[in-house]
């Protein structure tokens, strides 16, 4: 199953077991489960005596695996082929049940235990989803730390059935004791901010304003960075190097590089995914003294001496300046049915969300780069797929145009404004409604699936009336990216600074936290003292 150059790098990890481990494998006669033995296999050889293998009939899910230790009861299982993405899942259950602590705080872990028992998790997943491994690692965590807890990760492209009776139509898609309980890319903190709130809310509360509290006491920054994104990452290594007080509050690292699959233009890399470059800019903060605070919004900014940043949590941080580098987020059609069906046909992700339409139709709306690749890679699992763009002509670079239309199974409309989703009585997708500009005439495509690719907006609602915005909601800054707030600068998507591409908003982030420093030397440079008269 695998190759050989995986056998060996698998077998360089399991050297760091340091507990025997039983791979507990329910199989039938599909091809799936031959696959999926294989690859038991070429684990147990390659786990230098620690790993053994059992296959059993016991009612599982068929095909599937649990990875326990040698008498306990499974509480990891995987139900479908651990490939692709999820390929890390299986390396990091491996290690972690063989002994290799997880890389989580200790505040993590102790949240983890105080977790009630009784919770069982399932995960639907897709194989494409680069969002869905951190949910599904974050889940077995807590099933390792927390005895009360099991995790299943499904593989919805393997298990069409499950995925239609539960309508599962966006993946990574929780449910919790047979309930639906989340979607969407999380990450440990988001998880366990979840579950307190559901199933410990007084733990919750309580943890929650001691948590704003201690942020509340915590030093003047001389640079407080808002975001986690190229930009704010960049700023936050920039600022760190000169030697100052540097926080950086986010809620997520990565920004949009998490909903990002390939990056082929980050010069000097010729080629990583998203998730990856995201973990390389946490690493590279957290080489210097930067005081991260991930998992935070922030909710208001008072320009003052010193600026006061105001979280969702009440806690309210302090600086001497400021860099905002919010980032962006996917633009929404604003037409009737798009919201009320998001997650039932309405979809962002077409790496995430592709496989679950497969043998289906879909459409995509925009033609740019970003809607012409999501309808090429789209058009090798779906029916059929019709790409609808607003202008006269796709946008889009001539060579991805090229590759599109080269494709027998999609179809190109343009001058086509999108008017409505419809669905049916079950609130799924059920048609596309559009108007020919040209024409003037509305037509209905009928679909399962809509995949909006129509650009980015700003994440600067909370600084209107603070800070100066462009008719675009974009923060106005100037060749040092100063905005009108004196000691408040802006990096990256969430600026004027045209086009949005992860290299220029790396740049802008030095160039703000080079800006910043210099403002905080100006500011702090003693008066020049008059020199006395010459004698005559």
């Amino acid at each position: 199953m695998l190759d050989a150059a995986l056998k060996t790098q698998l077998s360089q990890y399991l050297q760091r077991l340091t507990r025997d481990i039983e791979l507990v494998a329910t199989l039938d006669d599909r091809e799936a489960s031959h696959q999926l033995r294989s690859l038991l296999e070429d684990v147990v050889a390659a786990g230098h005596g620690r790993v053994s293998l059992r296959i059993q009939d016991d009612g599982e899910r068929s095909p599937s695996y649990a990875v326990v230790e040698p008498g306990q009861p499974a509480r990891q299982r995987f139900a479908g082929l651990p490939m692709g993405h999820e390929f890390t899942t299986l390396v990091l259950s491996l290690l972690q049940v063989g002994g290799v602590a997880p890389k989580i705080t200790e505040a993590q872990a102790e949240r983890i235990r105080a977790l009630p028992a009784g919770l069982s998790f399932e995960t639907y997943i897709g194989l494409s989803c680069h969002n869905c491994p951190d949910v599904v690692q974050a889940l077995n965590v807590m099933s390792l730390l927390n005895p009360g807890i099991q995790s299943t990760a499904v593989d919805g492209a393997l298990f069409q059935d499950e995925v239609q009776q539960r309508d599962v139509m966006a993946v990574p898609a929780v449910f919790v004791n047979g309930q639906r309980f989340a979607s969407g890319r999380m990450d440990l903190d988001d998880l366990l901010t979840k579950i307190e709130s559901q199933f410990a809310t007084e733990a919750a509360a309580a943890r929650a304003a001691a948590e704003a509290a201690k942020l509340s006491a915590l030093p003047v920054f001389d640079v407080l960075i808002v975001g986690a994104g190229p930009a704010g990452a960049a700023a936050a290594v920039y600022a760190a190097r000169k030697g100052i007080r540097v926080g950086l509050v986010a809620d997520r690292f990565g920004g949009q590089t998490l909903d990002t699959l390939g990056i082929d233009n980050f010069v000097s890399v010729q080629h990583t995914e998203g998730p990856h470059f995201a973990r390389a800019l946490e690493n590279h903060v957290r080489d210097y003294p930067v005081e991260i605070l991930n998992g935070q919004r922030v909710a208001k900014l008072l320009p003052g001496t010193p600026h006061e940043l105001t979280l969702e949590s009440g806690a309210v941080l302090r600086a001497r300046s400021v860099i905002l580098a919010t980032g962006a987020r996917w633009r929404e059609l604003g037409v009737p049915g798009e919201r009320e069906m998001r997650n039932q046909g309405v979809a962002y992700c077409p790496h995430c969300d592709g496989p679950l339409f497969k043998g289906q139709r879909v459409a995509v709306v925009g033609g740019g780069n970003s809607g012409v690749e999501a309808a090429i890679d789209l058009a090798g699992i779906v029916k059929e797929v019709t790409l609808l763009e607003f202008a006269g002509q796709l946008k889009a670079d001539e060579v991805l145009v090229r590759k599109l239309r080269s494709l027998p199974n999609v179809q190109v409309l343009t001058h086509a404004q999108t008017q409505e989703v419809t669905g049916n009585v079950a609130g799924k997708v059920n048609g596309l409604r559009w108007l020919n500009r040209e024409t003037g005439a509305s037509e209905t495509i009928p679909l399962e699936g809509v995949f909006v690719q129509i650009g980015l907006v700003p994440n600067t609602e909370w600084l209107k009336g603070v800070v100066q915005l462009s008719r675009y909601g974009e923060i106005e800054v100037d060749a040092k990216g100063a905005t009108n707030v004196p000691g408040v600068f802006a990096a990256g998507d969430c600026t004027t600074v045209p086009f949005k591409q992860i290299v220029i908003a790396a740049g802008d982030g030095a160039k703000a936290a080079l800006g910043a420093f210099d403002a905080l030397m100006r500011e702090t440079a003693p008066a020049v003292q008059p020199q006395p008269a010459a004698a005559a």
